[in-house]
């Protein structure tokens, strides 16, 4: 039943899985042991999508369901494989990791993606960088060269975001507790999208948070390790 899943999910060049809210999928699944493909789509590619009645990844594909956006996969895999290592732990932890997700969202993504926008386009096939440009442009009121001027002095906004975890991660080891959890997935996942599409470092050295990054990255055998990053794929080249 597990191998019949497909998430569909952003590609860039030389095959960049690069969406953050698609490693929170990826990362959902591993933690339920589920098996799944993964099918690459164009940032620039709508049509790619239409099936799911919208336009935006991840898009998980089980069997005859379809199941659009992040969140909405992770209740679902939670609702309908209950016998695995439950995402969230009941439904107090539930409404706590829903929580998070939205603080991802709404506060550290929209601090940290305009310093990072001009990176992401460079790692695209020209298409989609034209067509993620646009929208970066649209959305946020500025080229993607005036988001990232003096993004050394920015960044400290982002790290001030980001003080309630560290807060919690000085006293234990995830933000769920003694091991990883969903809310856990939704803060990484905008840590691994900078790690693959930027040399930029969004953490001073010493951070607790950085800590807590590379023990994200051994997770699942190394699952998010295993997707080279920015400086591993400038070094090979």
């Amino acid at each position: 039943m597990a191998m019949s899943m497909v998430l569909y999910e952003l590609v860039g060049r030389d095959g960049l899985r690069y969406s953050q809210f698609s490693w929170r999928s990826r990362l959902a699944l591993a933690h339920k042991g589920l098996d799944a493909s993964f099918c690459p789509v164009a940032v620039s590619d709508k049509a790619a999508l239409a099936f799911s009645g919208q336009d935006k990844v991840p898009v998980l594909v089980d069997g005859a369901r379809v199941v659009p956006d992040s969140w909405a996969i992770a209740t679902y895999l939670e609702e309908h494989y209950p016998d695995r290592p439950s995402l969230f732990g009941d439904a107090t932890a539930r409404a706590l990791a829903a929580f998070a997700a939205q603080w991802v969202d709404r506060q550290v993504v929209p601090v940290l993606v305009p310093l990072l926008a001009i990176d992401v386009v460079a790692c695209l096939d020209a298409a989609d960088a034209a067509h993620l440009r646009g929208q970066f442009e649209r959305a946020f009121g500025a080229t993607l060269e005036e988001l990232a001027a003096d993004r050394e002095r920015r960044i400290k906004s982002f790290r001030r975001t980001i003080a309630p975890a560290r807060a919690v991660l000085r006293a234990t080891p995830f933000l769920s507790g003694a091991r990883p959890a969903y809310a856990d997935y939704a803060l990484f996942s905008i840590f691994q999208w900078a790690r693959l599409v930027s040399p930029f470092e969004p953490l001073e050295d010493g951070d607790p948070v950085g800590v807590w990054r590379e023990a994200m990255l051994d997770l699942f055998d190394g699952l998010a390790r295993s997707h080279p990053s920015w400086r591993e794929r400038a070094e090979a080249d």
